[in-house]
C-alpha cells in the first residue's frame, strides 16, 4: 500500500512538473517538532500483573519529516509528505504500563494552497493530504519473562495542516506549522438501525488514533 501511494505521488508530481515547471517553483522542506498523540479503547482484559487494561495509547514525543512539492499554479502546490514519530506504546486501565518502543511513519500525497504572491516574503498555507499511517512492530517482555513482539500495521489516514513560510532570501526560508492526523483504527458495534425501506443493519462507532503536531523547519526553493 505504501509503495502504491509513493508511486502515485511521483506520477502526479511528474505530470505537474512537465506542464508548469517553466513558470513555477518547487520546494523541499525539512522539519521537526513535537507530537501530542492519543490511542483507542477496547474490551477490558485482566493481565497477569493483576491490573485490568482497556486502552492502547501512544506517548507524546518528538517528530521529524520532510516534504517535496511542485507548484501547479502560483498558489496551488502538489507534493508528498513524510513524517516520523519515535515514541512508546503503552496500555491503560487500572494502571498505565509502557509496552515498548514504537515508530510511527506517515505517508501523504498532498495538495496545499499558498496564499499571497509567489515572491512574497511570507506565505501562509493550508494543506490537505490522504495516505497512510504505519505503526511499526513493538518488542516487549511478557509478565512471565518471555520475549514477544507485535506485528506492524498500516492504516488509512488523512491529514490537515496550516502554517506560514517566511523567506529571508529567495531560495531559503523557514517554516512554522501545525498538523492534525487522524488514523482510522477500528469500529465498535454501536447498535442496530432500522428503517421501513432498507430493513435493519448494524451501525458502528469508528475509533481514530490522533496526532497533533507542531513543527518548525527549513524550506529550500529551486
Amino acid at each position: 500500500m505504501i509503495r502504491r501511494i509513493v508511486t502515485m505521488t511521483v506520477v502526479l508530481i511528474a505530470m505537474s512538473a512537465t506542464t508548469t515547471m517553466a513558470q513555477s517553483k518547487a520546494q523541499v522542506s525539512i522539519f521537526g517538532g513535537w507530537t501530542f498523540s492519543d490511542g483507542v479503547t477496547g474490551d477490558a482484559f485482566k493481565a497477569g500483573d493483576g491490573n485490568t487494561y482497556n486502552g492502547i495509547d501512544v506517548k507524546d514525543s518528538a517528530n521529524w519529516g520532510f516534504s517535496f512539492g511542485v507548484n501547479a499554479t502560483p498558489n496551488v502546490e502538489i507534493g508528498f509528505l513524510f513524517g516520523q514519530q519515535m515514541t512508546t506504546l503503552k496500555v491503560t486501565g487500572t494502571a498505565t504500563k509502557n509496552v515498548g518502543d514504537l515508530t510511527i511513519n506517515s505517508y501523504f500525497p498532498y495538495v496545499a494552497y499558498n496564499m499571497g504572491d509567489e515572491d512574497a516574503k511570507a506565505r501562509p498555507y493550508i494543506l490537505l493530504g490522504l495516505g497512510a499511517t504505519n505503526y511499526g512492530s513493538v518488542s516487549f517482555t511478557k509478565t512471565g519473562g518471555q520475549a514477544s513482539s507485535t506485528a506492524g500495521n498500516t492504516q488509512f489516514a488523512g491529514t490537515i495542516g496550516a502554517g506560514v513560510r517566511v523567506y529571508p532570501s529567495p531560495k531559503v526560508g523557514v517554516q512554522f506549522g501545525m498538523q492534525w492526523t487522524p488514523t482510522y483504527i477500528k469500529s465498535d458495534t454501536a447498535g442496530m438501525w432500522c428503517d421501513p425501506w432498507w430493513g435493519c443493519y448494524v451501525i458502528g462507532d469508528a475509533q481514530y488514533s490522533n496526532q497533533f503536531q507542531f513543527n518548525g523547519g527549513v524550506v529550500f526553493r529551486f
